[in-house]
């Protein structure tokens, strides 16, 4: 009893990329080296004596060869292929060629399809089309009066022109597509450094600004706890809030699709504010917010607030929102001393820093620094971007929140 088996599938259909499968490369110089046996015909006429003058002959075969494997080699290397050395060599592979051609005919006509070769990969530009007329006509015009050739006159000439063209257009769309793959690269490395920075934001304006306010709230529970239960307990479920929003707000940011509301972020500020004894103000004016505005003006919001929570000493803060139709303003300001460096000057610290870096990305600017009247103030201002329509004129009037 025979069994029947059935042929597996492996290694069936088209390759794979992985292990035995290789992206084709861009041709090097070694590929135009065969082409070197189209002079095997003048070769054969100077070994059986049919050449006149073979010592000459012999000389300008070697000459010719060396000549065209320095220009092609050259002609990969992008630095030496413009120098004047390539110009010039390739000018003396064009006097031994017709040199050749006019002295011999016959065979020695095929030299000129190898010039074109070399052409191709020193030339570039319209230089290279009228070179390659010019070549393929002057071609055309020696096999006519010198003759001896099997092929007609003009097939010399179509075989000078093509040659030099074919070529010239493979190198070149060869070294498009590795300059199109180095820039694939490079805008790879750049999306990846720009994501890494993205993240690193993130990363500090959530933690920075919870683990403050779980802090804050901390003292606040530790403080009430012998005096008022209940206060006390009031404040350990604000941090358990807080801290299920930042673990969301994390998972958001990891995935790159955190959104905020400057609301929100109001809202936040006046718990965390009042929970370190700190009075929060809070104003609003004009015409409503784009939701990318909101944004970055609550990514501000909530590293003021941070700032001031951990460092200001403040008793009092504002937050003033005023919009326009050309320009939207956040201010911060409170009355404590504020992260201010020595000797004056805006603030340094990485959060502003990374702020300062959003806002400019978006056409907008921060600043940072002691107030006229003593406190730190923060402004952030951004361009106005109507989304509402007509509906901006009719924007609620000036409020206190």
């Amino acid at each position: 009893m025979s069994r029947t088996t059935r042929p597996s599938g492996r290694g069936q259909g088209r390759p794979r990329p992985g292990r035995g499968f290789r992206r084709p490369g861009s041709p090097g110089p070694y590929t135009l080296m065969p082409w070197l046996l189209l002079g095997l015909g003048a070769f054969s006429n100077l070994w059986q004596g049919e050449t006149s003058n073979p010592w000459v002959g012999g000389l300008g075969l070697f000459a010719f060869n060396t000549l065209y494997v320095s220009v092609v080699f050259r002609g990969f290397d992008r630095r030496k292929r413009e120098s004047t050395t390539s110009y010039v060599l390739l000018v003396a592979m064009g006097v031994v060629t017709f040199s050749l051609a006019i002295g011999y005919g016959g065979s020695w006509l095929l030299f000129f399809p190898l010039l074109s070769l070399a052409y191709g990969t020193i030339l570039r530009g319209r230089g290279l089309g009228w070179g390659l007329i010019i070549l393929a006509v002057c071609a055309s015009l020696v096999a006519l009066w010198r003759g001896g050739h099997s092929s007609e006159p003009w097939t010399i000439g179509y075989g000078t022109f093509i040659s030099g063209a074919v070529t010239a257009a493979i190198l070149t769309l060869s070294e498009t597509v590795a300059e199109l793959r180095a820039t694939r690269q490079e805008l790879a490395r750049s999306a990846v450094e720009q994501e890494r920075l993205r993240f690193s934001r993130d990363l500090h304006d959530l933690l920075g600004h919870t683990l403050s306010v779980i802090v804050v709230k901390s003292e606040a529970a530790r403080r009430l706890a012998p005096r008022d239960l209940d206060a006390a307990l009031e404040q350990v479920g604000d941090i358990e809030s807080v801290g299920r929003q930042a673990l969301t707000e994390i998972r958001e940011a990891v995935t790159g699709y955190r959104e905020g509301s400057l609301d929100t972020e109001l809202n936040r500020a006046r718990s965390a504010l009042t929970a370190a004894g700190i009075e929060p103000v809070i104003r609003r004016s004009g015409p409503p917010l784009t939701p990318q505005t909101e944004v970055l003006l609550g990514w501000v919001a909530r590293e003021a607030v941070t700032n001031a929570v951990r460092h200001s000493g403040a008793s009092r803060c504002e937050f003033t929102v005023r919009s326009t139709h050309d320009r939207v303003r956040l201010t911060v300001t409170d009355d404590g001393t504020g992260p201010v460096e020595p000797g004056g000057g805006s603030v340094g610290g990485t959060g502003l820093k990374g702020m300062t870096e959003r806002l400019a990305a978006a056409g907008g600017s921060l600043e940072s620094g002691p107030g006229p009247k003593g406190g730190f103030v923060v402004v952030a201002e951004l361009p106005y971007e109507a989304e509402y329509g007509d509906q901006g004129a009719a924007a609620d009037p000036e409020c206190d929140c």
